[in-house]
Protein backbone atom coordinates (compact mmCIF):
# COMPACT_ATOMS: atom_id res chain seq x y z
CA UNK A 1 0.00 0.00 0.00
CA UNK A 2 0.97 3.58 -0.57
CA UNK A 3 -0.51 6.54 0.88
CA UNK A 4 0.55 10.60 1.20
CA UNK A 5 -0.35 12.11 4.62
CA UNK A 6 -0.02 14.64 6.50
CA UNK A 7 0.98 11.86 9.44
CA UNK A 8 -2.38 10.59 10.92
CA UNK A 9 -3.90 8.77 7.88
CA UNK A 10 -0.51 7.70 7.63
CA UNK A 11 -0.12 6.37 10.41
CA UNK A 12 -3.29 4.75 10.29
CA UNK A 13 -2.46 3.01 6.83
CA UNK A 14 0.71 2.11 8.43
CA UNK A 15 -0.76 0.40 11.30
CA UNK A 16 -3.28 -1.17 9.01
CA UNK A 17 -0.73 -2.74 7.00
CA UNK A 18 1.69 -3.82 9.77
CA UNK A 19 -1.83 -5.95 11.08
CA UNK A 20 -2.50 -7.45 7.87
CA UNK A 21 0.93 -8.65 7.21
CA UNK A 22 1.76 -6.80 4.08
CA UNK A 23 4.13 -3.90 2.79
CA UNK A 24 3.46 0.05 2.86
CA UNK A 25 4.90 2.86 2.17
CA UNK A 26 4.56 6.44 3.14
CA UNK A 27 4.78 9.53 1.93
CA UNK A 28 4.65 13.34 4.11
CA UNK A 29 5.68 16.47 3.98
CA UNK A 30 8.48 18.17 6.01
CA UNK A 31 5.76 20.03 7.91
CA UNK A 32 4.53 16.16 9.24
CA UNK A 33 4.74 16.08 13.49
CA UNK A 34 8.05 14.57 14.41
CA UNK A 35 5.31 12.76 16.85
CA UNK A 36 3.32 11.51 13.30
CA UNK A 37 6.97 10.29 12.05
CA UNK A 38 7.76 8.53 14.37
CA UNK A 39 4.50 6.89 14.75
CA UNK A 40 4.24 5.38 11.45
CA UNK A 41 7.88 4.14 11.18
CA UNK A 42 7.23 2.48 14.97
CA UNK A 43 3.99 0.12 12.30
CA UNK A 44 7.47 -0.90 10.31
CA UNK A 45 6.31 1.34 7.58
CA UNK A 46 8.57 2.38 4.72
CA UNK A 47 9.15 6.58 5.02
CA UNK A 48 9.60 9.18 3.08
CA UNK A 49 9.39 13.30 3.56
CA UNK A 50 9.52 15.61 1.28
CA UNK A 51 8.08 18.91 0.00
CA UNK A 52 6.46 21.73 1.66
CA UNK A 53 3.08 20.49 1.93
CA UNK A 54 0.14 17.15 2.01
CA UNK A 55 0.60 18.63 -2.07
CA UNK A 56 3.98 17.64 -2.53
CA UNK A 57 3.86 14.23 -0.84
CA UNK A 58 0.34 13.70 -2.76
CA UNK A 59 2.34 13.91 -6.37
CA UNK A 60 5.36 12.32 -4.82
CA UNK A 61 3.11 9.17 -3.83
CA UNK A 62 1.27 9.27 -6.81
CA UNK A 63 4.53 8.94 -9.00
CA UNK A 64 5.65 5.86 -6.59
CA UNK A 65 1.92 4.03 -7.77
CA UNK A 66 3.09 4.32 -11.21
CA UNK A 67 6.28 2.96 -10.93
CA UNK A 68 5.23 -0.40 -8.38
CA UNK A 69 1.75 -0.81 -9.30
CA UNK A 70 0.95 -0.63 -5.31
CA UNK A 71 -2.69 -0.07 -3.64
CA UNK A 72 -2.80 3.83 -3.11
CA UNK A 73 -5.39 4.55 0.18
CA UNK A 74 -5.97 8.52 0.12
CA UNK A 75 -6.40 10.53 2.48
CA UNK A 76 -9.76 11.88 2.24
CA UNK A 77 -10.78 11.17 -1.28
CA UNK A 78 -11.65 7.55 -2.03
CA UNK A 79 -14.67 6.25 -0.88
CA UNK A 80 -13.86 3.86 1.20
CA UNK A 81 -11.65 6.30 3.36
CA UNK A 82 -15.20 8.24 3.71
CA UNK A 83 -17.23 5.69 4.28
CA UNK A 84 -14.31 4.33 7.52
CA UNK A 85 -14.16 8.02 8.52
CA UNK A 86 -18.13 7.88 8.85
CA UNK A 87 -17.65 5.42 11.58
CA UNK A 88 -16.95 7.73 13.89
CA UNK A 89 -20.10 9.30 13.59
CA UNK A 90 -22.03 6.03 14.35
CA UNK A 91 -19.70 5.28 17.89
CA UNK A 92 -20.22 9.21 18.76
CA UNK A 93 -24.19 8.85 17.58
CA UNK A 94 -23.83 5.58 20.49
CA UNK A 95 -22.12 7.62 23.24
CA UNK A 96 -23.96 10.87 22.53
CA UNK A 97 -27.52 10.74 21.41
CA UNK A 98 -29.68 13.63 20.84
CA UNK A 99 -27.44 15.99 19.71
CA UNK A 100 -28.35 18.98 17.79
CA UNK A 101 -25.10 20.31 16.16
CA UNK A 102 -21.68 18.61 15.72
CA UNK A 103 -18.75 20.34 15.07
CA UNK A 104 -15.80 18.93 13.14
CA UNK A 105 -12.36 20.10 11.98
CA UNK A 106 -12.01 19.85 8.04
CA UNK A 107 -9.03 19.66 5.65
CA UNK A 108 -9.45 17.98 2.66
CA UNK A 109 -13.17 16.62 3.57
CA UNK A 110 -13.14 13.33 4.23
CA UNK A 111 -13.88 13.60 7.92
CA UNK A 112 -16.63 15.71 7.78
CA UNK A 113 -18.26 14.13 4.67
CA UNK A 114 -18.34 10.71 6.38
CA UNK A 115 -20.19 12.51 9.61
CA UNK A 116 -22.57 14.23 7.28
CA UNK A 117 -23.11 10.95 5.60
CA UNK A 118 -24.10 9.10 8.99
CA UNK A 119 -26.13 11.91 10.40
CA UNK A 120 -28.00 13.47 7.25
CA UNK A 121 -30.27 16.01 8.47
CA UNK A 122 -30.65 14.53 11.39
CA UNK A 123 -27.63 16.39 13.59
CA UNK A 124 -26.73 19.74 12.43
CA UNK A 125 -22.93 19.42 11.19
CA UNK A 126 -20.51 22.77 11.39
CA UNK A 127 -17.45 22.32 9.26
CA UNK A 128 -14.41 24.32 11.09
CA UNK A 129 -11.46 25.08 9.09
CA UNK A 130 -8.40 27.46 9.63
CA UNK A 131 -8.64 31.27 8.29
CA UNK A 132 -5.39 30.24 6.65
CA UNK A 133 -6.28 26.92 5.01
CA UNK A 134 -9.85 27.49 3.49
CA UNK A 135 -10.13 24.18 0.65
CA UNK A 136 -13.50 23.41 1.50
CA UNK A 137 -14.90 27.28 1.84
CA UNK A 138 -13.15 27.83 -2.03
CA UNK A 139 -14.51 24.75 -3.12
CA UNK A 140 -18.22 25.50 -1.73
CA UNK A 141 -17.88 29.15 -3.36
CA UNK A 142 -16.58 27.60 -6.58
CA UNK A 143 -18.62 24.91 -6.84
CA UNK A 144 -15.76 22.33 -6.88
CA UNK A 145 -12.51 21.96 -5.56
CA UNK A 146 -9.93 24.66 -6.25
CA UNK A 147 -6.36 25.13 -5.01
CA UNK A 148 -6.49 27.64 -2.03
CA UNK A 149 -4.22 28.48 0.64
CA UNK A 150 -1.98 26.33 2.93
CA UNK A 151 -1.10 28.60 5.74
CA UNK A 152 -1.74 27.73 9.56
CA UNK A 153 -0.65 25.99 12.44
CA UNK A 154 -2.70 22.80 11.68
CA UNK A 155 -0.91 23.07 8.24
CA UNK A 156 -0.02 19.57 8.49
CA UNK A 157 -2.96 17.85 8.55
CA UNK A 158 -5.95 20.54 7.90
CA UNK A 159 -4.63 22.05 4.91
CA UNK A 160 -4.38 19.52 1.72
CA UNK A 161 -4.30 22.97 -1.20
CA UNK A 162 -7.70 21.36 -2.59
CA UNK A 163 -10.57 19.81 -0.63
CA UNK A 164 -11.49 15.94 -2.35
CA UNK A 165 -14.09 15.75 -5.01
CA UNK A 166 -15.92 12.90 -3.99
CA UNK A 167 -16.74 14.54 -0.58
CA UNK A 168 -17.79 17.84 -1.86
CA UNK A 169 -21.00 16.70 -3.23
CA UNK A 170 -21.71 15.48 0.38
CA UNK A 171 -20.78 18.38 2.28
CA UNK A 172 -23.16 20.84 -0.37
CA UNK A 173 -26.14 18.02 0.67
CA UNK A 174 -25.49 17.78 4.43
CA UNK A 175 -23.43 20.26 6.44
CA UNK A 176 -24.78 23.45 7.35
CA UNK A 177 -22.07 25.79 6.82
CA UNK A 178 -18.40 26.42 7.67
CA UNK A 179 -17.09 28.50 10.01
CA UNK A 180 -12.89 30.05 10.34
CA UNK A 181 -10.83 29.86 13.16
CA UNK A 182 -7.18 31.80 13.20
CA UNK A 183 -4.33 30.01 14.67
CA UNK A 184 -4.69 32.08 18.30
CA UNK A 185 -7.92 30.48 18.53
CA UNK A 186 -6.40 26.59 17.91
CA UNK A 187 -3.46 27.58 20.19
CA UNK A 188 -5.86 28.61 22.62
CA UNK A 189 -8.37 25.93 22.52
CA UNK A 190 -5.35 23.54 23.05
CA UNK A 191 -4.50 25.07 26.31
CA UNK A 192 -7.67 24.57 27.35
CA UNK A 193 -8.15 20.98 26.67
CA UNK A 194 -4.81 21.02 28.24
CA UNK A 195 -5.94 22.62 31.67
CA UNK A 196 -9.43 21.80 31.65
CA UNK A 197 -9.33 17.81 30.90
CA UNK A 198 -5.52 17.00 30.60
CA UNK A 199 -6.02 16.39 26.96
CA UNK A 200 -3.05 17.24 24.41
CA UNK A 201 -4.51 17.92 21.02
CA UNK A 202 -2.70 19.15 17.95
CA UNK A 203 -3.90 21.79 16.44
CA UNK A 204 -5.80 20.15 14.15
CA UNK A 205 -7.33 18.08 16.39
CA UNK A 206 -8.19 21.34 18.80
CA UNK A 207 -9.88 23.56 15.65
CA UNK A 208 -13.48 22.63 15.71
CA UNK A 209 -13.16 23.13 19.84
CA UNK A 210 -11.54 26.53 18.74
CA UNK A 211 -14.80 27.43 16.83
CA UNK A 212 -16.67 26.97 20.20
CA UNK A 213 -13.76 28.77 22.52
CA UNK A 214 -13.66 31.84 20.69
CA UNK A 215 -17.02 32.59 19.50
CA UNK A 216 -16.87 31.43 15.59
CA UNK A 217 -19.83 29.29 16.68
CA UNK A 218 -22.20 30.26 19.08
CA UNK A 219 -25.09 27.62 20.32
CA UNK A 220 -28.51 28.87 20.81
CA UNK A 221 -29.82 28.31 24.68
CA UNK A 222 -30.41 24.83 25.58
CA UNK A 223 -28.23 23.87 21.97
CA UNK A 224 -26.29 20.58 22.78
CA UNK A 225 -23.15 20.26 20.68
CA UNK A 226 -20.96 17.61 19.72
CA UNK A 227 -17.13 18.77 19.49
CA UNK A 228 -15.19 16.13 17.91
CA UNK A 229 -11.35 16.12 19.01
CA UNK A 230 -9.71 14.41 15.90
CA UNK A 231 -5.97 14.34 16.21
CA UNK A 232 -3.21 14.38 19.05
CA UNK A 233 -0.13 13.32 17.49
CA UNK A 234 2.02 16.07 18.53
CA UNK A 235 5.39 16.40 20.48
CA UNK A 236 5.33 17.71 24.41
CA UNK A 237 4.39 21.13 24.10
CA UNK A 238 4.34 23.63 27.20
CA UNK A 239 0.76 24.91 26.62
CA UNK A 240 1.08 27.85 29.29
CA UNK A 241 3.34 29.66 26.69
Amino acid sequence: MVAASGGNHGAAVAYAAMWLGIAAKIFVPRISSPAKIERIRAYGAALQVGGDGYADALAASERGVATSGALPVHAFDDVETILGQGTLAREFEAQAPQLDTILVSVGGGGLIAGIAAWYGSSVRVIGVEPDGAPSLTRALEAGEPVDSPMGSIAADSLAPRRTGARSLPIVQRHVDRIVPVDDDAIRGAQRTLWDALRVVAEPGGAAAFAALLAGAYRPANGERVGIIISGGNTVAVDFAR
